[in-house]
């Protein structure tokens, strides 16, 4: 059962914007309140080209001149405890929407230091705050809602992978403080009755992604005139979601928190739930490749007589990547009716449109 929470007229912080994901959750705020207080928080970290945050944070700033809510942009990191906690004093933030995070598997094989430092501190902050939140009676946050992630599920070999699936063994470190974010978020839900739900997103893609993502990177790479590697010789599956479909999700699970309630003990019974956000169809690596090269060109990305096979090069697996991901996302369908349903041909067309326009 869930509590239905009414997301217009309320203050809301979305951290992690104007990352990929946050920036296009703001934007749908924008759209869809008619009142109310956004807050955004990020750090503008250069662990990619800052000037693609800029172009997003500039997208949210046009779109917050147009709509009946306000946004606040506040530049600053969440494993900051005094910012965290004098925002949360300031603003009394009745929905919490936490996607702030050092985010790539391989990326944490040779940075690992700043993991802890955001995965870990900054989203341990944020849980300190939302228990804070209700202090002196106040009401509260009424919905934390924080980004997980497939990776949690490691080598699963059991496919669709769903949440029931025991995910005790990461095969990298950012999967790691993943899990330990629902593990935390868990036991502060038991112990402070704080209503929040993790999400499990599968590989996200879209126009003006993280370019350290495959689809973003491979076209760099062939637009450049190099050749793009294939790992796993080609033999991956991965369950690839457009931006639109996860922010729908987003947006439908934070008006519906899991419902409070007491048990036998006298004790809250944790108001927590974890979903998985993914299209339910993984799709062959090379398929999407090819795919993704017919879009460039078919947007003038690429010429149509660009030479695909010479640009290929396929290599062996990367430590701490997976040869498949697979999302069962009945849960979600049933508890918000909703499920993803945007294909690759049709993503990937718009990503490579939006590719075409930014680089002229």
């Amino acid at each position: 059962m869930k509590d239905k929470i009414l997301i217009d007229g309320k203050t809301i912080l979305v951290t992690g914007s104007p990352g990929f994901i946050g920036a296009n959750l703001v934007l749908r705020l924008l759209k869809e309140m008619t009142s109310g207080i956004i807050v955004s928080l990020d750090n503008m970290n250069d662990y990619y080209d800052p000037k693609l945050k800029e172009y997003r944070l500039g997208l949210i700033e046009r779109a917050a001149k147009e709509s009946a809510a306000e946004h606040i942009f506040v530049r600053g990191d969440i494993a900051d405890k005094a910012l965290v906690d004098s925002l949360f004093e300031k603003y009394d933030f009745s929905i919490v929407v936490n996607l702030a995070a050092q985010a790539g598997v391989r990326y944490s094989i040779d940075h690992p230091d700043v993991y802890i430092q955001s995965n870990l501190i900054g989203f341990y902050n944020i849980l300190e705050a939302c228990r804070h939140s209700y202090d002196g009676g106040k009401r509260g946050v009424e919905h934390l809602v924080y980004a997980s992630s497939s990776s949690v599920y490691g080598g699963n070999k059991k496919v669709p992978f769903s949440t029931d699936d025991p995910v005790d063994h990461p095969v990298s470190l950012y999967a790691a403080t993943k899990k330990s974010n629902e593990l935390l978020a868990h036991s502060y839900s038991k112990l402070y009755n704080i209503p929040s739900t993790g999400l499990r997103f599968f590989t996200v893609y879209g126009p003006a992604g993280r370019p350290d993502m495959f689809y973003f990177s491979a076209t760099n790479n062939l637009a450049a005139g190099k050749s793009i590697k294939i790992f796993n010789y080609g033999d991956m599956k991965r369950d690839f979601t457009y931006v639109d479909d996860i922010v729908e999700g987003v947006y439908r699970v934070m008006g519906g928190a899991p419902k409070k309630a007491t048990g036998e003990d006298g004790l809250p019974i944790s108001p927590y739930s974890i979903y998985n956000i993914g299209g339910g169809t993984p799709e062959n690596l090379l398929d999407y490749v090819s795919t993704l090269q017919e879009e460039l060109v078919r947007a003038g990305v690429l010429p149509k007589d660009y030479d695909f096979e010479g640009h290929r090069e396929l290599v062996g697996m990367q430590p701490g990547d997976v040869p498949i991901t697979y999302a069962d996302s009945r849960a979600l369908e049933e508890d918000y009716g909703f499920r993803p349903r945007i294909g690759i041909r049709e993503g990937l067309r718009k990503f490579a449109e939006w590719y075409k326009q930014y680089n002229c």
